[in-house]
């Protein structure tokens, strides 16, 4: 018999998990490692680093993964090592005197909903800004003792890490996250078996795990439906952030929305204040209602106590950028809500939409938002603005500036975006106690006190770890790709330390205007080629998968790194993620930003470079036209010269190389014997003193509190007090003033024959009313007298509101007065506005009626 060359047959694998066990001595890692305090407490990073650096970088520095995949011989050497664990118990002393610490009672207790959190790169349920705010919000939630609980998404594939093509394309990979090397736990029910919530759709059950990340001292869950209890088809709802078509995207709101309340009465949480990040979270006021609804309160009253207690924050400037849904489609989630609550399909949609009755309206979860939530804010001063003039339609009959819509400025966390090198400056120049009192101007005055040289070796020591992280990077992306590595080579090799650095790195938007730099490439080869003043710049960004035009523009800023003139002088940096931002935030000179004003609703990475002693150079719009300050960074004006987007981007551009030339470029290479600039060095400073401190997440939070939070947790509290009393009455008044309402009776106004026919500027004019209610019992309406004016652009803009003083009542007859005085020449309307009036109303918005006389 002829003998087989070879002979055998398939492996017949089995698969073990293998749990890593900390040795006696040790267990205090593990605790601290699932608690993501580690992320702005450098010396926990340093504490994993000291155990084996090289182990501790390749997990990327995650200390749950470390953990598990660190030799346990090496665990028994370090329990040996006397110096290591005094620093372990140092540590953790440090940390539970800050975890036991209790919520402040006086503060309002929060529920917080976002699709994203920006914790950490390693864990990857964010895709940028919005998310990073979010999760720099909860960290300053745990540092300033708030009761907050949050609410979000376990994504499996999270959102894309970005790579580029030989050729520049943009290549999204989605790898999977494997959720037991995380800094997370499975919540457990009271039998020790994992937790899951039961979210009843249309017509199944979708079943979600529940994580729960700490952040500090405050929780966040989050809900993942990639279990063996549902089908495929409902796994794939927490597989990526904003991904999938409109009714995975709708799938996921509801499961956000319905599914995010459902958790917290699992968990048995309830909270004064309930707070959506974005119109993402709206559907939570849904189950909210219905909830009430089935205590026996009616939907009117539910509503009171509904919106008495509830916030929307709108991160969009512009009506595309918020999620609308087609009826059909939206009928097929939500077709039981308008049962649960009493009321028509018909009425509830109306609810998310801007014109009621309009069968051709979408349904949009920001509408629903405002409809249901009494405050409502935008993240910056202009974009409060502009979102008044986007949301007036919802409520007619009121002018954009006179809604109820506020704002807060976005800040940033400082202890997670501020260098430690940057902390350590702060500390020595303010106290330790300073970040405690992030806000106080005086404090940060001390900056001037700092040597220039000390501020300068600060700013040189980030600026050499950037360029190192850059440089690997590069040789990483090069490894990858397989490109040409002489082009590698002389990139790596043209990045000089003592150019000025530029930095732009951010979401490849098309608003974002990145291309505006490539305007005149003759003019920029000229900027970043001056062998005496050299220049560079860094640019990294992603375009969202469906982004064309932003995928693009990525590709064409390649080709023009990789020119001669340009190779090494400009450079794009794959995958911008929170790693990569600390180290450009804290590393470039020169943070430029250039969005198309005014769609810039707030930015934060010029915040986090505020942080590190980097300067700005954007254009004023979000938060930059509050914080730009002269003598402390540039500026590219918010006025428009030009209606054509694109003459005025060329100007635009034309500015931007003209502030480099002539006062960026010059005052950063006026140095003097010692190697830095005077002038720029007093920039910094300025910069520091005058702008940080306005820009912090400690500030923003302390806003929200003053500006909402504490209103709408008095309010709530009243509102449900003795039963509902008081909803009750609001909503019992609010029904009989709408019953009323058409039948309300203007009887007679007088206004004088002076003011209507020879108005005299300085002249008084009593003007007089006469409404019939038609109920005796009822004094609850208003009148005022609105005056308006065109402005520059020809929209009509209020000029004053005086409202009517009620004299004396007959019966159902109320008779008003009002002595008017003409202060200013000029053209204007004039109307008289009838509205309900109420010291129990938050705000006019709150019941918009409004008849015009």
């Amino acid at each position: 018999m002829k003998l087989e060359a070879c002979k055998t047959n398939q492996p017949n694998w089995k698969e073990i998990n293998v749990a890593s066990r900390l040795p006696e001595g040790l267990e205090k890692l593990q605790e601290i490692s699932h608690n993501i305090w580690w992320v702005w407490n450098e010396e926990v990073i340093d504490l994993f680093g000291d155990i084996d650096p090289e182990l501790f970088k390749e997990c990327s520095f995650n200390p749950v993964l470390f953990l598990e995949r660190l030799n346990y011989e090496k665990m028994e050497e370090i329990v040996k090592d006397d110096s290591f664990i005094n620093k372990l118990d140092a540590v953790y002393a440090s940390f539970r005197e800050y975890i036991d610490v209790k919520p402040d009672p006086q503060k309002p207790t929060v529920a917080y909903f976002s699709m994203e959190y920006g914790l950490t790169d390693i864990l990857k349920i964010y895709s940028g800004g919005l998310g990073v705010l979010a999760g720099d919000y909860l960290k300053e939630a745990s540092d300033c003792n708030i009761d907050m609980t949050a609410i979000g998404f376990l994504y499996r594939f999270g959102y894309f890490t970005q790579s580029l093509s030989t050729e520049g394309d943009q290549l999204a990979v989605y790898d999977p996250q494997n959720f037991n090397l995380l800094p997370l736990d499975q919540v457990k029910d009271e039998n020790g078996t994992p937790m899951v919530i039961e979210v009843p759709f249309h017509d199944r059950i979708v079943y979600a795990n529940l994580w729960k990340v700490n952040v500090g001292r405050v929780t966040l869950y989050l809900l993942d439906t990639d279990t063996m209890q549902n089908s495929e088809y409902d796994r794939s709802i927490t597989y990526q952030l904003y991904g999938g078509d409109w009714e995975n995207r709708l799938k996921q709101e509801y499961l956000l929305g319905i599914g995010g309340i459902l958790t917290l009465k699992r968990l048995g949480i309830e909270k004064q204040v309930y707070h959506c990040n974005e119109g993402h979270a709206a559907l939570i006021n849904a189950q909210r209602l219905t909830d009430y609804v089935q205590k026996g309160l009616t939907l009117n009253e539910a509503m009171e106590v509904v919106k008495g207690s509830s916030l929307y924050t709108v991160h969009t400037p512009v009506p595309a950028g918020h999620d609308s849904f087609d009826e059909g489609l939206f009928h097929k989630y939500m077709n039981a809500y308008p049962d649960k609550l009493g009321i028509s399909w018909d009425e509830f949609i109306d609810l998310g939409r801007e014109n009621p009755g309009n069968n051709g309206e979408k349904f949009s979860m920001s509408v629903f938002a405002c409809n249901t939530c009494q405050e409502v804010n935008g993240v910056s001063w202009l974009h409060g603005k502009v979102s008044q003039e986007m949301f007036q339609p919802i409520w007619k009959g009121y002018f954009p500036e006179e809604l109820h819509v506020s704002y807060v400025t976005n800040g940033v966390h400082l202890p997670t975006w501020a260098a430690s090198a940057w902390k350590r400056l702060y500390e020595k120049a303010f106290g330790p106690e300073y970040i405690y009192d992030q806000s106080n101007m005086a404090i940060w005055d001390k900056i001037y006190q700092i040597d220039d040289e000390e501020i300068w070796r600060t700013r040189c020591e980030l600026k050499k770890k950037l360029i190192d992280y850059i440089k690997q990077q590069l040789q990483d992306q090069w490894t990858k790709s397989q490109g040409n590595p002489s082009s590698v080579v002389a990139a790596v090799e043209a990045i000089n330390p003592n150019a000025l650095i530029i930095g732009f790195g951010r979401r490849f938007a098309t608003y974002k205007r990145a291309h505006l730099l490539f305007t005149d490439l003759e003019r920029l080869a000229k900027i970043v080629n001056n062998p005496n003043y050299p220049v560079q710049f860094l640019y990294t960004g992603k375009a969202h998968p469906a982004d064309g035009a932003g995928q693009g523009l990525i590709k064409r800023i390649v080709e023009i790194s990789r020119m001669p003139q340009f190779l090494g002088k400009i450079i794009f940096l794959e995958n911008y993620d929170m790693r990569l931002a600390k180290r450009l935030v804290s590393g470039v000179d020169i943070w430029l930003n250039t969005p198309t004003r005014p769609l810039e609703a707030s930015g934060t990475s010029g915040e986090k470079a505020q942080m590190n002693g980097v300067l700005n150079f954007s254009v004023l719009d979000g938060w930059w036209l509050e914080g730009y300050v002269k003598g402390a960074g540039w500026a590219l004006t918010e006025k428009r010269t030009f209606d054509n987007q694109s003459h005025q981007d060329q100007l635009d551009a034309l500015t931007i190389y003209s502030i480099l030339e002539n006062e960026i470029v010059p005052m950063y290479f006026a140095k003097n014997s010692k190697g830095y600039s005077p002038e720029w060095i007093q920039t910094i400073k300025n910069s520091i003193a005058k702008i940080t401190p306005r820009y912090t997440t400690k500030r923003m939070l302390d806003d929200y509190i003053d500006r909402f939070y504490t209103k709408l947790a008095s309010r709530g509290t009243a509102l449900r007090a003795n039963n509902f009393s008081k909803a009750k009455e609001i909503a019992a008044w609010k029904q009989k003033i709408a019953k009323l309402w058409d039948g309300i009776e203007v009887t007679s106004l007088s206004l004088p024959d002076g003011l209507l026919h020879f108005p005299q500027v300085g002249e008084n004019y009593p003007i007089n009313a006469q409404v019939d209610t038609k109920d005796a019992s009822e004094k609850g309406i208003g009148l005022e007298l609105v005056v308006t004016y065109q402005d520059s652009k020809n929209v009509t803009r209020i000029y004053e509101v005086e409202e009517f003083q009620l004299a004396k009542t007959e019966g159902s007859k109320l008779l008003f007065t009002l002595d008017y005085r003409l202060n200013k020449g000029g053209t204007y309307k004039y109307g008289i506005r009838m509205f309900p009036k109420n010291v129990d109303l938050p705000n006019r918005q709150n019941f918009c009626y409004v008849r015009w006389i």
